[in-house]
């Protein structure tokens, strides 16, 4: 493998007509992931009334994935840097398809959780490598640059095809076709992969070091678990018990970094201030949009009451955006600076958001789709190019450990936004004032409202619904607020730690 290194291999890989093919086969990856995690959220309500959980384990379902993913994506791909990144990547696809299988049959509420734990253990495997290999295989850099473009382009539109594909699924089949969708995408990814994608590691990787990897997971695992029930239950003693079991696992994992000779992971690499503030965009650029992600498909259905294929279809622009964004991103930051071009989406995405405080039950859709759209827009720019900085900033050897960081930064930024403008949303939608008689779970979820609804007279359950509809697009309106405050400001702090950075341009 070190032969990789020398200058005839380089300009070999340069050239080699696989390598578009290749990328074929990692965007069929991130395919997988991108649209499993959106299906989920609509096929919830068939999979609570199917399966009957109570609430603590329906959020489990919800959780575990993201969970065991964000504990587990630096270890992986630490994992893939040392055993190969193809090896990896094609046996954690495998796994994906077949755990998939056990996501749609699964009989009770105890095995969709088990099974969802088991996925996320799958999913960890695969954006990491899929990102590594991108590295490994397009050594120019403008080249580099369109491929990550693609790459991003994917898992945007990933996160549109879902829910289209799910609401499709959702009203002529059961709840289980839409984990059976990844089955094909899974057999052309492994049977094209084995072909095409060349191996890769890191020749001198030393040891996979098991106490970090442990410290790693519980540290995530906690710290994550602890801000999620902190916004459902406050700041109670076992959520801060909880919150200092991590935050102690995580020093430790750092402590235990800085003194291996082969780490997991590198935290040299946070000394580079491109690399640095590239992650800490990504982070709370997805913790300010993930209110609006979580909240939006509530709204287009429950408050507007259009149908999951009808949702899905609505929230297309932002995927359109992205995708056309991220396939310009590299030479608009060649032709600008990195530091504009992300600063300047994020912005962007800040003041869509801004707009969208201005929704109301009646909204037309003009509004909600030009501001997807230039959500789409500016992610789509700032993603893309943080991306290709990361990648970048790292040896190649370091690849896969790299691109671990910036999905980590992905699903903690998810798990930190869900939590805390969840719960802006949760405190501003309890506290309406139903009809006599509106049971207490409809002040739960506007879901539980709508149920409750269609078990009242007409009267009263128009009454219900007006309440809670009202109550829930207040709760919108504030972590929309919130998510633009904080779009704003990453865009300012981007302005400053990526000041001098640049794209490498070909040789």
């Amino acid at each position: 493998m070190t032969s990789t290194l020398q200058p005839a291999a380089t300009t070999e890989a340069v050239t080699r007509p696989g390598r578009w093919l290749a990328l074929s086969v990692l965007v069929l990856a991130v395919l997988l992931v991108a649209v499993d995690a959106t299906v989920l959220g609509l096929a919830t309500p068939y999979i609570s009334e199917d399966l009957n959980p109570s609430g603590t384990q329906l959020l489990w379902i919800g959780d575990v994935y993201s969970f065991v993913i964000a504990g587990l994506l630096v270890s992986m791909g630490s994992l893939g840097d040392r055993i190969g990144r193809k090896r990896i990547l094609l046996g954690g696809a495998t796994a994906f398809g077949a755990i998939s299988v056990l996501n749609a049959y699964a009989t009770t509420p105890e095995l969709m959780i088990l099974a969802r734990a088991l996925l996320g253990v799958a999913g960890a495997t695969l954006m990491p490598a899929t990102l590594a290999l991108i590295r490994n295989l397009f050594h120019d850099p403008r080249e580099r640059s369109l491929a990550v473009g693609i790459w991003g382009a994917t898992a945007s539109a990933g996160t549109a095809v879902g829910p289209i594909a799910g609401g499709f699924l959702l009203e002529h089949f059961w709840w289980g076709s839409v984990f059976l969708i990844n089955l094909p995408v899974m057999a052309v990814l492994v049977l094209v992969g084995i072909r095409t994608l060349p191996e890769s590691r890191n020749p001198n990787p030393g040891p996979w070091d098991l106490i970090s990897v442990v410290l790693s997971l519980v540290g995530m695992i906690a710290v994550v678990y602890a801000v999620k029930e902190a916004a459902t239950h406050g700041f109670t003693w076992p959520v801060l018990g909880t919150a200092l079991l991590g935050a102690t696992a995580l020093c430790g994992f750092v402590h235990r970094q800085l003194t291996l000779p082969a780490p997991l992971l590198d935290m040299r690499l946070f000394r580079r201030r491109g690399f640095s503030g590239a992650v800490l965009a990504d982070l709370l650029t997805v913790l300010g949009m993930s209110g609006l992600v979580f909240f939006l498909s509530q709204y287009l259905q429950l408050v507007q009451g259009r149908r999951p294929f009808e949702a899905g279809l609505a929230e297309l622009p932002a995927a359109v955006g992205a995708v056309a964004a991220g396939l310009i991103a590299g030479r608009a930051a060649r032709r600008f600076s990195v530091r504009a071009v992300v600063s300047g989406g994020l912005a962007a995405v800040g003041l869509a958001l801004a707009a969208l405080t201005a929704l109301g039950r009646s909204t037309g859709y003009p509004l909600l789709g030009a501001a997807l759209l230039v959500v789409g827009i500016g992610a789509g720019f700032s993603f893309t190019v943080t991306a290709d900085v990361i990648l970048s900033s790292v040896p190649k050897d370091q690849a896969g450990a790299a691109s671990a960081v910036s999905e980590t930064a992905y699903e903690l930024g998810a798990a930190l936004g869900i939590a805390l403008l969840g719960s802006i949303v949760t405190g501003a939608y309890r506290g309406f004032t139903g009809p006599a008689g509106t049971p207490a779970q409809a002040h739960e979820s506007l879901g539980a409202a709508v149920q409750a609804a269609t078990e009242m007279p007409p009267h009263t359950a128009e009454a219900l619904l007006n309440a809670s509809r009202d109550a829930f697009l207040h709760g919108l309106h504030l972590a929309s607020g919130a998510g633009a405050a904080v779009l704003l400001g990453t865009a300012l702090v981007a302005w400053f730690l990526l000041k001098g950075q640049k794209l490498e341009s070909a040789g």
